[in-house]
């Protein structure tokens, strides 16, 4: 691992997913220690958010340093400055930018222009962390990682973008059930195809959910309409219809199969009302993930 960012799960070589992986569950049974003493991490974000935002907070703190927020109309990206010029100002000051942004050109902008590392907390094309933290809930909950079926029910997003990658790298199968106007990346799903090749993992795309889910171990969905997506709400809410992962879908996955949101959920969209409370969903520890995932990504690029 020799990357100064971690703007895509991409940017790990394959093996290095894994390792980062089982270092997240290292530092969530208490072998973190405090990597970032004397550090200081600016948190720049474009969008609102709860867990990104809180979990980011108390990892920079349990790790030892310290964070400062900017909100999107404190800075403006692109707007009131240019992205470069606000990248080499923090860079005077701060040892590493966790940014969640609208456009991932941003992100690639702030890179560009910094000598601190930059961590990639949400864009429009990639949510990483968001898979990273996935990975750490599957192993724990099903006890390995290779050969398990993940079967993603919904608009193939930055969070199915990186979550394909990310089960292509450890040899999982991603199999991803959309219509077909709303599926991964092009350029994504290609690379996450080349990585399922080397890895004897596999990703597949399906047009009907009861494809996918079938002898699943892992149930996923997320949101029909993300942020900055309102103006498609009702084409998107029409498209998806049937979409939905309620429990007569889940009875068609494995008996002990998990399911898995990374939140906010809509009931009554993308999932029947009482599925964050299902016997087999996990949605809660896969949110207290990303803590000990981002610890573990933070601890790698931060603490040299």
């Amino acid at each position: 691992m020799d990357r100064k960012d971690f703007l895509s799960v991409a940017d790990l070589e394959p093996d290095d997913v894994g390792l980062l992986v089982r270092q997240a569950a290292g530092i969530k049974n208490g072998e973190a220690g405090r990597p970032l003493e004397g550090k200081v991490i600016a948190l720049l974000f474009e969008k609102p958010s709860l867990r990104t935002r809180a979990s980011f907070e108390v990892g920079v703190r349990r790790l030892g340093g310290e964070c400062f927020y900017l909100g999107g109309a404190e800075v403006g990206l692109g707007e009131r400055e240019p992205v470069p010029d606000v990248a080499r100002v923090l860079d005077r000051w701060v040892d590493g930018i966790v940014a969640r942004v609208f456009s991932h050109e941003s992100l690639a902008l702030l890179a560009e222009h910094t000598t601190a590392p930059v961590i990639n907390a949400l864009s429009d094309v990639e949510h990483p962390c968001q898979a990273m933290a996935d990975l750490l809930t599957i192993l724990e909950s099903r006890g390995y990682l290779a050969g398990q079926r993940v079967a993603y029910v919904g608009d193939g997003n930055n969070v199915a973008a990186s979550l394909a990658l990310a089960c292509a790298s450890v040899g999982a199968e991603f199999v991803i059930a959309s219509p077909p106007a709303y599926q991964v990346d092009g350029a994504i799903w290609r690379e996450a195809s080349r990585r399922a090749g080397a890895n004897q993992g596999g990703v597949r795309w399906v047009e009907m959910p009861e494809q996918a889910v079938r002898g699943a171990d892992v149930v996923y969905t997320d949101v029909w309409v993300s942020m900055g997506q309102d103006a498609e709400s009702e084409e998107r809410r029409s498209a998806f219809q049937g979409y939905q992962v309620n429990p007569a879908l889940m009875e068609r996955a494995k008996p002990d199969a998990i399911f898995m949101h990374d939140m906010p959920a809509h009931e009554g969209e993308e999932i029947a009302p009482g599925m964050l409370d299902h016997p087999q969903s996990v949605v809660f520890d896969q949110a207290e993930n990303r803590l000990h995932a981002q610890n573990a990504i933070m601890t790698y690029l931060f603490a040299a």
